[in-house]
């Protein structure tokens, strides 16, 4: 069958996204990686982009997602706050509760729906 369901979930403070998709993928990168930089370049993002993202989650919340240290001697690097492991797991929380919600109505609705749109 061709049909399927898709959920993104996005919090918005005014009209700045301060979560989605996309910006848990780089918290959760970030987490791994130890820097912002080696985040962006595993998601084949650009620096400057993944910057701006980190940026806009820290001014959107009470407490920075994300704390960073600049380079030198000892090199920089970046992490996930307490509140932005928090924030993390209550995402991917939210993301599960919404998908078992969805499901039940979309498995109703399926046999309605046509194999591919009518011509």
């Amino acid at each position: 069958m061709t049909q399927r369901l898709k959920l993104t979930i996005r919090v918005l403070v005014e009209d700045t996204i301060a979560l989605g998709p996309g910006k848990i993928s780089l918290l959760e990168s970030i987490a791994q990686n130890g820097s912002i930089s080696a985040a962006a370049r595993n998601m084949g993002m650009s620096y400057a982009r993944a910057w701006r993202l980190v940026d806009d989650m820290n001014r959107c919340f009470t407490q920075p997602l994300v704390l960073t240290a600049s380079g030198g001697r000892h090199g920089g690097g970046a992490q996930v706050t307490e509140q932005g492991k928090t924030v993390l797991a209550i995402f991917r929380e939210m993301e599960q509760e919404a998908r078992r919600a969805l499901l039940s109505g979309f498995e109703a609705v399926r046999p309605m729906l046509r194999e591919r749109p009518a011509e």
